[in-house]
């Protein structure tokens, strides 16, 4: 009987990769290479696929290692396939920790948002005392683990979502926020349902999209792809763009997130005035299937009672 693989998991692998961008920038293959060899793993152990068989075990385990140390800002990857230290990263490294683990990575707040499925700065949506999710022993049921297992892969597309929208130049992102409300069920299967209006715009409108598919009443846009928090003057603004198109509903997204006043506002006034923050948006993104693609299906089956109901 062949030897169980010792392959290790990914919050053993997460310091050994620390060590590794000590040093400097490094691909993916040359970090995956550097481990194997640091942990002795023999060619049949590189080569181990997960259950599903669309890819390598070790493979895998590395990739969330590196998710997990970019979430706590460890790591930083400058372009695609490339990861490299942070001075954070530089920092904890010269403190010489024995481990770097999950528990480990909760002491900075970036990391602990990451787990709660938010984000630092996304004002007091969601805020309250920030605690890890873990425990020191797991007694969580297979069950469990599935939902927990499909709730980080979806905060950790969250993420990456937003960082993606965040680099993208502002007309493709207004082109996004009219992709994302088509299969919403807004506009319809008719020519210029929906359309990105640009900056010859009027008075900060940036699209426009048909309510439903007889284009009874129109919808305006706004979108703006912005690191800093919108607040109440931006909302009072749209509202008076939409005053100038006799329009009484109006659609304003944005990457950062909304103050409280701007909310208050928003939900104050008689216009329909809907708010879409950076989180919200990447949910919807998700549910739509707008800039995804579906990596791996999983089907949980359970026993048929009726078909073995003896009558």
């Amino acid at each position: 009987m062949l030897a169980p693989m010792s392959i290790p998991d990914f919050q053993t692998v997460m310091l050994p990769v620390l060590r590794d961008l000590a040093h400097g920038e490094r691909t993916g293959q040359e970090t995956l290479d550097a481990l194997a060899a640091h942990f002795a793993l023999s060619p049949e152990e590189r080569a181990q696929r997960l259950p599903s068989g669309k890819q390598a075990t070790f493979t895998n385990r590395v990739a969330w290692a590196k998710s997990h140390l970019k979430r706590a800002g460890l790591i930083e990857s400058p372009r695609r396939g490339v990861y490299r230290l942070t001075e954070r990263g530089r920092q904890v490294l010269a403190s010489s920790p024995s481990s770097v683990g999950m528990s480990y990575l909760s002491r900075f707040p970036e990391y602990v948002a990451f787990r709660q499925g938010r984000s630092v700065g996304d004002g007091d949506r969601g805020s309250g005392p920030i605690t890890p999710t873990l425990t020191p022993t797991d007694t969580r049921t297979p069950d469990d683990l599935l939902e927990e297992g499909y709730r980080q892969v979806r905060v950790t597309l969250v993420s990456d979502l937003r960082e993606r929208i965040a680099a993208m130049p502002p007309a493709a992102f207004e082109q996004l926020v009219v992709d994302l409300l088509t299969p919403m069920g807004y506009g319809g299967p008719q020519d210029h349902a929906g359309r990105v209006v640009g900056r010859g715009g009027d008075e900060g409108i940036d699209g426009v999209i048909k309510e439903d598919r007889l284009g009874l009443e129109t919808i305006y846009i706004q979108a703006k792809r912005w690191q800093g928090t919108v607040g109440r003057p931006d909302i009072q603004r749209f509202a008076g763009a939409l005053q100038g198109q006799r329009a009484r509903k109006g659609v304003f997204i944005t990457t950062s997130a909304f103050t409280k006043e701007a909310e208050a506002y928003a939900s104050a006034i008689q216009t329909t005035i809907v708010l879409v923050d950076g989180a919200q948006l990447a949910e919807l993104m998700i549910d739509h299937g707008v800039g995804v693609t579906t990596a791996k299906r999983y089907e949980i089956k359970r026993v048929d009672s009726d078909y073995f109901t003896v009558e």
